[in-house]
């Protein structure tokens, strides 16, 4: 049973004999960077890079449920993605818009 799910997995469209399977395996690296940033404070974060991140999420999400085959290692990675960019954009936000939180960093 698990051999013949192996095989199907190995043998798929968007298997790892693919570039539509190490791509987005590789892509994870930037969710996992977004996430090891959650420590960062809000200050130092940037808003063309989350907002990059964010928008590449949505978009990609969006694209890797039409192409064919049907990747769901890409719509997944990209659903992170997109889930981190906003994140981060909210604490950026949140830190910018309410002052008393800069004064207790000073």
């Amino acid at each position: 049973m698990a051999s013949s799910k192996l095989q199907a997995l190995w043998n798929h469209p968007a298997g790892p004999k693919t570039i539509h399977f190490w791509a987005p395996t590789f892509k994870w690296g930037i969710t996992v960077a977004n996430v090891a940033d959650f420590t960062k404070p809000p200050e130092k974060l940037s808003y063309p890079q989350q907002i990059a991140v964010t928008c590449t999420g949505i978009i990609w999400s969006r694209y890797s449920l039409v192409v064919k085959p049907k990747n769901w290692n890409l719509f997944s990675v990209n659903v992170a993605m997109a889930g981190t960019g906003l994140y981060q954009l909210s604490r950026k936000i949140w830190h910018d818009q309410n002052p008393e939180s800069q004064e207790v960093v000073a």
